[in-house]
Order: structure tokens, then sequence, then C-alpha cells
């Protein structure tokens, strides 16, 4: 299944460069974690890789998040970023999934800070505005984006990919601003 096998960006010659910045994107979820993984140098950005951390519903909620938590540490030790941008939990109407998506998010940061990564958290606005210039930007405008930024050859799928890319985007342009 594709959601547990990365997408390496080999069509567009990615490389990393010694004084290249490796950013690791997370968009938390329960059922999906995304996760994409950029390079910048200077004000250039690249895709180095993306995928999705799928769990089933058959699994207790503990090997759920067990999963999650290797997986996000195995992209962690496998392309070695120096930061993490990670999508803010979203209260809206269903309380429950807001309940499912936090416990995700920890699990992933726990991956994080067991690597001494520093992170910085955006809302779902926030990554939008960064990525399209419109914080009620929909799906599809974020994947397109996504692709235009970092050259990619088409929109990166699934779309929980392509907001983690757009979670790693948002942190070369927020890192160390504080939001209210």
């Amino acid at each position: 299944m594709f959601y547990d096998k990365p997408h390496l960006n080999l069509e567009s010659g990615a490389y990393l460069l010694d004084a290249a910045r490796i950013i690791l994107g997370i968009d938390p979820g329960l059922a999906h974690t995304g996760w994409g993984v950029i390079e910048q140098c200077g004000s250039r950005l690249g895709c180095v890789a993306y995928g999705c951390v799928a769990t089933s519903p058959s699994q207790s909620l503990a090997e759920r998040l067990l999963k999650i938590h290797h997986q996000v540490g195995a992209v962690i030790e496998r392309f070695r970023p120096t930061c993490v941008g990670i999508e803010t939990v979203w209260f809206g109407n269903n309380v429950t999934a807001a309940f499912a998506t936090g416990q995700a998010r920890g699990a992933a940061l726990v991956a994080c800070a067991e690597m001494g990564l520093s992170v910085g958290e955006y809302s779902p606005s926030q990554i939008k505005l960064a990525v399209v210039g419109e914080g009620t930007a929909e799906k599809e405008q974020v994947q397109y984006m996504v692709r235009h930024l970092l050259g990619l050859s088409r929109d990166p799928e699934p779309d929980h990919a392509a907001d983690a890319l757009a979670a790693a985007i948002c942190h070369t342009t927020h890192e160390g601003k504080v939001f209210a």
C-alpha cells in the first residue's frame, strides 16, 4: 500500500547539499499521518521525500499510536532533518476526531523530541496562508502550490502528504516567530 512507502523525488534530480537545511513537515491524524521532507538552500526549496503513515481502526489505539511514533522516528532516522513544522489540531464540530488527531500529534511529537529536533507548530490557516497566500484555501490549491513551490511534476498524493510538505514550507517562513 502506498501510505507506508515514501515517494522519493528522483525525477527532478533533487540532491542534498552540505549547506542545505532539511525540514520535516507533519500533518497528524490517527488514520493517516502525512509526512514530508524538504531541503532549503537559501531561498531554494526542494522536495526530498514524502509519504503517509496509515493505521487501521481494527488496531487498538495504543498500537496505532505506536506505529505513528515508530514510523515518524524511522523517517527522522533516514532523512536526518534539523527541524520540524507540524500542524496544530483544529477543533471543528467533531470533538472525537480532534482528540484522536491530538493523540496522533503527540505520538509524532515524542518521536521528534527523542531526536532533539526543534519544532514549529502552525495552525491550518497559517500553513495555507504561507503556501497559497490565503488562509482559507482549498486542499486542491494547497496541493497545486506545493507542487509549484517544490518543482514537482505532479501534485503530491495523498493530500495528507501534501499538507505535511506545506507544513515544512510554512516552517521556512515562520520559524522563530511567536504567534498569539
